[in-house]
This record gives C-alpha cells, sequence and structure tokens, in this order.
C-alpha cells in the first residue's frame, strides 16, 4: 500500500519541483540576480580582500532599497525643567528589516505667559497638549508619513505642516461658532440700564495741586498667537525625521541642515560654542528682583576644553560667595540655573564679578555679559508700569535711563534681551541711539515670528517649539535676515568656524535649547557662516559692518581672526524651502 503511494507521489512531486524551479527561475530573471551574483564574482576574484563576506555585504548593501519610513511611535516624557513632555521615534525598513533611527522631542511652551500660571492650571493645560499630541503621531501621523522617504525633508515638513493647518482650521471654525453663539445668547438677554455716576461737587473738589504731566497711554499688548493642543507633535516629529535622515546618510545632524538650506553642505562652517546661564534672578527666583531672567555669560574664543572648565571654575566660586554671604544660600531652579535671593539688578552683577575675580577672569576682556530681560512678562498693565523688582515700578521711558545707567556701570554687559515688550517701538529706538555700540538689543520671536521688526535690533531669538517644522526653522531665520540683523543660533554665544584641515576659527553664536536669528553684533560676532548656509560678502560691505562693531569685535577675537562671511545672509533676502 506504502509503495503504491509512493509510486503514485513520484510524478506530483516532480511536477511541482519543476513548477518550482521556473518560477525561482523567472524570479531571479526579472530582479536581475544572476548578472548581480555574476559581476559581484568577477569583481570578489579581481579584488581579493581579506575580508570575503564583508565585502558581498557592503555590495549587496548598497543595492538594497532606500529607507521608507515604517511607522511612528510617541510617548511621553519629561524634559529638563521636570515638566511633561512628548518625544516622537521614528521607525524605518532598512535593508528589509525595521529599525528605529532616531527619537525627538522639542519645547513645549504653552506660551510667553505660561509661567505665570499657577501650577495646577499649568498641568492640566500641559496634560491636554500632550494628551492630544501622543494621539497624533500615533494616529493620523503614523499613517501618513508610512513609506514615505525620510531623506525628503521638504515633503516630509509639507504633510505635517498640511496637517496642522488642517486641524487649526477645524478648532478656529468651533471657536467661531462658540464665539457667535454667545454673541447671540447675549443679544438675546435684555440690556440693563446704566447706572448713573454721582456728580462731582463743585465746592468740594480734590484737593491739592493739579498736575500738568500727561501720562502717555500704553500701547495695548498684541494678542499672543494661539497655541493648538498637540502642536509639539509636529515640531518633534519633523526634527526625529530629520536626525533619521542624517543617520542614514552618515552625516552629522548640522551638515545634514546646512545641505537642506544650500543643497549641498559648505565647505566651511561656523559650528557654535555652547553659552552657560550662571544666574536667574526672574520672576520666580525667591528674591524681590524681577527683571534678570538669566544672566549669561559669553566666554572668551578659545579651545571648547577650556572653555568649559573655566566656567565650572566660575560657577564654583559663585556658588561658595552666595553661601557664605547669605542665610539661605543658592538654590537651582527651572533646568538646572542657580538662583539667589536680590532685591537690585547690582547684586548679582557684582556677584559675578566678584568670582572673576577671585578666578583671576577679567570683566570686558575675558569674560562677557548678555542679560535675558524678559520684561513682557513684567508688565503691570492696571498701572502701565515695568515691575523691574516687588513694588519697584519704572515706566518704558525709566527703564532707558535704567539700562543706560546699568550699562555704563558694568560694561561687560554686551547684549540685552527683550528690555522692552515689542509694542514700547519709541523705547527700542531711544534705547539704541543710547547705547550706540555698547550693548547688542535682541528680540525674542518665538510667538511672534510675523511681528514687525524693531528699531535698533542686532538680533532675533527664535526657539524651535509646538508645530515649527525644520524647513519653517530655516525659513523664518531668513525672513529675520533680510530685515537687515543677520542670523544666529539660539541666543547669543560664542561659535567656531572649522575647516577641513581640523583648525578652529572663532565665530558667530549659539546656545543650546533653541535657535536664534539675527547677527546680534556680540562680542566678536563677526558676519559667520552657520549650519543653515552660507555666503560671502563683499570687502567693503564687511568694512562698514566691521567699523560699525568696532568695540564689540575688539572684545572677544582680534580683527585677524573675524571671517567675511554672513551668518546666513544678513542684507539680501533669503528663498526658503
Amino acid at each position: 500500500m506504502s509503495h503504491r503511494a509512493a509510486v503514485s507521489r513520484g510524478p506530483a512531486e516532480q511536477r511541482d519541483r519543476a513548477r518550482m524551479s521556473s518560477a525561482a527561475a523567472e524570479f531571479y530573471r526579472v530582479n536581475g540576480v544572476p548578472q548581480v551574483i555574476e559581476r559581484v564574482l568577477n569583481q570578489l576574484f579581481v579584488q581579493e580582500p581579506e575580508d570575503v563576506h564583508g565585502y558581498l555585504a557592503n555590495y549587496f548593501t548598497d543595492l538594497s532599497a532606500p529607507p521608507r519610513i515604517s511607522r511612528l511611535k510617541g510617548r511621553e516624557v519629561y524634559d529638563a525643567r521636570g515638566q511633561l513632555s512628548i518625544e516622537a521615534e521614528v521607525f524605518c525598513i532598512v535593508c528589509n528589516e525595521e529599525k528605529s533611527m532616531s527619537s525627538a522631542s522639542v519645547s513645549s511652551l504653552l506660551g510667553p505667559t505660561a509661567a505665570l500660571l499657577d501650577q495646577k492650571a499649568g498641568s492640566g493645560a500641559r496634560a491636554e497638549h500632550m494628551a492630544a499630541a501622543l494621539q497624533w503621531i500615533n494616529g493620523p501621523l503614523d499613517g501618513m508619513l508610512k513609506d514615505k522617504n525620510p531623506c525628503d525633508q521638504s515633503h516630509v515638513d509639507h504633510i505635517l505642516s498640511g496637517f496642522f493647518m488642517a486641524r487649526f482650521l477645524e478648532e478656529k471654525d468651533i471657536r467661531d461658532k462658540e464665539k457667535e453663539e454667545e454673541e447671540q445668547r447675549l443679544l438675546s438677554e435684555p440690556e440693563v440700564p446704566p447706572t448713573p455716576t454721582p456728580t462731582p461737587n463743585k465746592k468740594g473738589g480734590s484737593k491739592g495741586k493739579k498736575s500738568n504731566t500727561v501720562e502717555k497711554s500704553l500701547p495695548p499688548a498684541e494678542p499672543p498667537e494661539p497655541v493648538l493642543p498637540g502642536s509639539c507633535a509636529i515640531g518633534s516629529v519633523s526634527l526625529a525625521v530629520a536626525k533619521a535622515a542624517a543617520k542614514i546618510q552618515g552625516v552629522p545632524l548640522y551638515k545634514y541642515i546646512a545641505a537642506l538650506k544650500n543643497t549641498t553642505a559648505p565647505a566651511q562652517l561656523h559650528l557654535p560654542l555652547p553659552l552657560v546661564t550662571l544666574l536667574s534672578c526672574g520672576k520666580t527666583s525667591p528674591g524681590k528682583l524681577s527683571l534678570l531672567e538669566e544672566v549669561i555669560l559669553i566666554p572668551k574664543a578659545g579651545p571648547v576644553k577650556e572653555t568649559i572648565t573655566m566656567t565650572l571654575e566660575l560657577q564654583k566660586e559663585m556658588m561658595r560667595i552666595i553661601n557664605a554671604s547669605t542665610k539661605v544660600g543658592a538654590t537651582l531652579g527651572d533646568g538646572g540655573v542657580p538662583t539667589a535671593a536680590y532685591e537690585r539688578p547690582e547684586q548679582p552683577l557684582d556677584l559675578i564679578h566678584e568670582a572673576c575675580d577671585a578666578c583671576g577672569l577679567a570683566p570686558g576682556a575675558e569674560v562677557h555679559l548678555a542679560l535675558n530681560c524678559a520684561a513682557p512678562r513684567l508688565m503691570d498693565y492696571a498701572k502701565g508700569k515695568y515691575e523691574v523688582a516687588t513694588g519697584a515700578l519704572k515706566s518704558p521711558d525709566d527703564l532707558v535711563e535704567f539700562y543706560q545707567t546699568l550699562i555704563g556701570k558694568y560694561p561687560a554687559v554686551v547684549a540685552l534681551i527683550d528690555p522692552f515688550r515689542g509694542e514700547d517701538i519709541d523705547q527700542w529706538e531711544k534705547l539704541s541711539n543710547v547705547m550706540e555700540d555698547s550693548c547688542a538689543l535682541l528680540s525674542d520671536v518665538t510667538f511672534k515670528s510675523k511681528a514687525r521688526p524693531l528699531p535698533g535690533v542686532k538680533g532675533h531669538v527664535l526657539k524651535h517649539v509646538h508645530e515649527m517644522t525644520i524647513s519653517d526653522l530655516i525659513c523664518i531665520a531668513s525672513e529675520h535676515q533680510g530685515c537687515g540683523s543677520g542670523s544666529e543660533l539660539h541666543q547669543a554665544g560664542r561659535a567656531e568656524r572649522r575647516r577641513d584641515d581640523g583648525q578652529v576659527q572663532p565665530d558667530g553664536f549659539y546656545r543650546g535649547g533653541a535657535a536664534a536669528a539675527g547677527h546680534a553684533g556680540l562680542p566678536g560676532a563677526a558676519p559667520p557662516s552657520s549650519v543653515l548656509g552660507s555666503s560671502s560678502s563683499s570687502s567693503s560691505r564687511g568694512c562698514r559692518r566691521r567699523h560699525r562693531f568696532k568695540r564689540l569685535n575688539q572684545v572677544l577675537c582680534s580683527r585677524g581672526s573675524i571671517g567675511r562671511q554672513r551668518l546666513w545672509r544678513t542684507a539680501e533676502p533669503q528663498s526658503c524651502l
């Protein structure tokens, strides 16, 4: 019985094998496998590599299909401030295998006044934003970017921006309907007659002399740009895709971004050196002083290792002085920044000067400072003045004189960030005329990227937050450099030019954690070339700019080390991605 079954199965198996052989031959022919095998074997015999299998692996890797995005994964994380944030992870099919290529997270700032909200309300709003972002990444964005080329940043960002715009318009329609319903409800309610105001007694008028001074009306604050819940998913995914593409191409992220701006990466790049926030005496600090949100160190140009060592020694000396001179001592604020209880802005600056003297550093020569005033957060609209310290109010004009006196007393301060609100245009111009070249004015445009240019501003702070994609970041920076201010990364800091021969030349400014647009004219900040592009300028134009910032350029580096390239470009408008 079994012999008969075996005999009967013989022809069937032969037919199956013949069918499979024919199918296999057709499959190999269609995919060109015999030609590829023949070619690699011939090359292998000619080259005779020591690692035969490694040679074959590299050969077939080059022939593999380009990587494609397979899926996205979002998860909740905590940022450097201990606040809830979102992280996007990108998975790609590489050599027929799914791999985790990168992950990224952008700052999830809920707005310029988020820091002033009470903790409970702020935590609830943040949780709502993160839940929406998590749903976007793991839901619609995952399907929209599936099988997309991670190296096509422009196309990916276009998809992300289109998705965000659709959600934004939906939210806008909902709010418009709610507004219309509220207006209809108010119209349907009966009008309440206004309460008559008592007429003042002419005989019993107010005592005292009449004031002849007329208070200037305070320009109203511009409405903040709305932050859509979940918007940080857009920026996180865009950055994660950029990091994945840089990893696939085997280049650093800064070179990949430079290639996005310039089609090909420039031969010379200005790599930034990090600055350090030495002290925070802002609105959330334990003391009465609210004006100095950040006191930022601008170190002397030099090797990175020496700069970090010098900064650590200076911080240790500052902590020692604070702990010895105060009962409470130094505490750590958001992001690990030291905070101290001070009442006057001169106190933290005196502290830094004392620490510099103890470390053998010369303020104004080896060490410079930038002050992030964050003045828009200090405006008391009921009184129309800035509350620079608890109970200490100053009008915008008074603040101009205050900054002039402070900079005159501390020449090591070479930059002011947000000394006024954007609405106080006259005061920006007055302060710029008073300071001339002694101090650079910077403006934070993170939440007002489309705001009009302010007079006297030599740089802009631009943080990578919310729905801002990598393409948007490059585009906005290009627009601001077209306003005559140039561009730089984050607030203000030294940068270096790293050439192919390994030499480093100081140039430009950077501070980690965000990006800024605007050549600030800060110490040693000759118009540089950055990771977002480079372009040469004429000698005459470069000489005029160096003459304008003569004092500042002589502070941190010699005139001979100043390059003739601008950070992106400052005078001519730039095209966007």
